[in-house]
């Protein structure tokens, strides 16, 4: 006999409705000999307040037809109309209302079953034990259809996780919508140490644990000896999974889903008191299978992503040049570890008309932005070394873009700070302007500036702007800047106002604008700040 049917045939809470007490003696000892407990009201009105008093619902009504308050076709409109008694079988007897009209009605008006009295012994506890089968499935359908939706909420959750401790909330919160019960559940990967999470019954709390016993790591976040990934469930007494605070039933069992990912270390285990599963492992195993295939996920991730900004970091300036005319300081922050890296890029040189300048960002956030930047940077420095003026070497970077078949555009400021004459030459392509502070005080954005590179139009020529020494210079790109649900303009405004009460020293001055704006790591961020001398 397969599990379901053991259920299904298991013994239940009946109640009978009947007004006269021999019929309910006779009914209810039938149902008791056959292992059921039963409940009994006299009239209809009993048996609704009954079903409304009772802490637990009968899993099914035997109900008299004819009934002194109302009748029993009555009864059973009124407890299918009832969202909380909608499910219940109800099945009717009558000794006098046994025409075929009778029982069509009882039928009809929600009854699952209608018997003639006297009632054989044997067709009532056949005809209860084929309505309790009929419940007992309908219940379990809805139970595991209620359970994959709110597993497929969770595997949904989990690819907002930033990191394996945020994984293994999310798993332990989606553990108890799914069964309604206190969870624990442990993630481990080949680089980091276990996560120990627990959830509280309401879905509510979550804390993190002790880190779980060598014991438990050992026997249920094991790496698979062969390929694939392993997946099972253990039901196994609480003293065998030792693990803080683990939720157990009161007799100390505990159902332990684990799954291992072949070849990466990458492991989940989620633990549930055994009586919470209902029968039902199937739902347990596949959450803890897709927390380590996430877990895994954000392993690799975080590793592609370091690998690239490693690289990204290959194509940025080693150090700032010492040079007479200015005093230099830079900022350079990437995006947080799980925000794919961009294109902000910036470069200082001596060239030999004096201090070249530029804060650069290609378009996207990608590996091929970062190449792309790569390209562009190394391009300035040559076409700066050669001699161009800024507005020529944007000209010469446009058409680099376009020989290279570049499939993504990038903003550019270039400010030459000249020897010769102490003026600044800015040519800007699309870029956030740069910001002055004269020795006074007084802050200006020098605002002029022609398209974006990749789109081969004509840049205009670099404005001339006359400076002291003393000007500060602030050049940023706009992660530092641009935040969903604000405005722009006024940003660069408070950056401005800062700007005019900030220090003269330029590592002062990045500091002081970083804590006005600091960068929320959804966009890397590039700063730089000069002081004339």
């Amino acid at each position: 006999m397969t599990a379901d049917l053991l259920v299904d045939s298991a013994p239940a809470l009946v109640m009978v409705v009947d007004d006269n007490p021999t019929n309910r003696y006779v009914l209810g000892t039938y149902l008791r000999r056959a292992g059921h407990q039963v409940v009994e009201a006299e009239d209809g009105a009993g048996a609704l307040a009954l079903l409304r008093d009772l802490p637990e619902l009968p899993e099914t009504a035997v109900v008299d037809v004819r009934l002194p308050d109302m009748t029993g076709f009555e009864v059973c409109e009124a407890i299918k109309s009832e969202p909380r008694t909608a499910a219940l079988p109800v099945i009717h007897v009558s000794a006098s209302a046994i025409s075929v009209t009778d029982r069509a009605q009882g039928l009809n008006r929600g009854a699952d079953a209608y018997l003639t009295e006297p009632v054989a012994p044997n067709e009532l506890i056949a005809t209860v034990a084929a309505a309790l089968r009929y419940a007992r499935a309908r219940q379990r359908a809805e139970t595991l259809a209620a359970r994959l939706s709110e597993l497929n909420r969770s595997t949904m959750d989990f690819y907002r996780a930033e990191n394996a401790a945020e994984l293994a909330v999310r798993t332990a919160l989606g553990a108890t919508r799914i069964y309604g019960a206190p969870a624990a559940v442990v993630v481990r990967t080949a680089e980091d140490r276990p996560v120990h999470v627990h959830s509280t019954g309401d879905g509510e709390t979550t804390t993190l644990a002790a880190d779980p016993s060598e014991r438990f790591v050992r026997r249920f976040l094991r790496r698979p000896s062969q390929g694939g990934a392993l997946v099972r469930l253990e039901l196994v007494p609480a003293d065998q999974a030792p693990l803080p605070g683990l939720p157990a039933d009161p007799g100390g069992t505990v159902a332990v889903a684990s799954a291992q990912v072949k070849g990466a270390g990458s492991a989940a285990c989620v633990v549930l008191p055994r009586s919470a599963l209902n029968g039902d492992g199937d739902v347990l195993t596949q959450l803890a299978h897709a927390c380590a295939l996430s877990l895994e996920a954000l392993r690799s991730y975080r590793q592609e992503h370091t690998l690239a900004l490693t690289l990204q970091r290959t194509f940025l300036p080693v150090s700032l040049p010492q040079t007479p005319l200015a005093d230099l300081a830079v900022r350079y922050l990437p995006a947080s570890r799980t925000a794919e890296i961009g294109g902000d890029f910036y470069e200082a040189l001596a060239v030999p008309d004096g201090l070249l300048l530029a804060v650069g960002d290609v378009a996207g956030h990608s590996l091929d932005a970062a190449v792309v930047m790569g390209e562009l940077r190394h391009a300035l420095r040559a076409y700066a070394l050669e001699g161009h003026g800024p507005d020529e070497i944007l000209t010469r970077l446009d058409t680099l873009l376009h020989h290279v078949d570049a499939t993504m555009g990038a903003t550019l400021c270039i400010a030459l700070l000249r020897t010769d004459s102490g003026s600044l030459h800015i040519a800007n392509a699309g870029h956030l302007p740069p910001l002055l502070r004269d020795p006074d005080g007084t802050t200006r954005y020098v605002l002029r500036h022609g398209p974006m590179l990749g789109l081969r139009v004509p840049h205009p020529p670099a404005e001339r702007v006359e400076v002291r020494p003393g000007t500060q210079i602030v050049m940023i790109t706009d992660g530092l800047v641009e935040r969903r649900g604000s405005d722009l303009d006024s940003e660069l405004t408070r950056m401005a106002e800062v700007l005019a009460e900030g220090p003269e020293d330029v590592e002062a001055v990045c500091e002081l604008i970083l804590r006005h704006f600091p960068p929320d790591g959804g966009d890397d961020v590039a700063l730089m700040t000069a002081r004339i001398t």
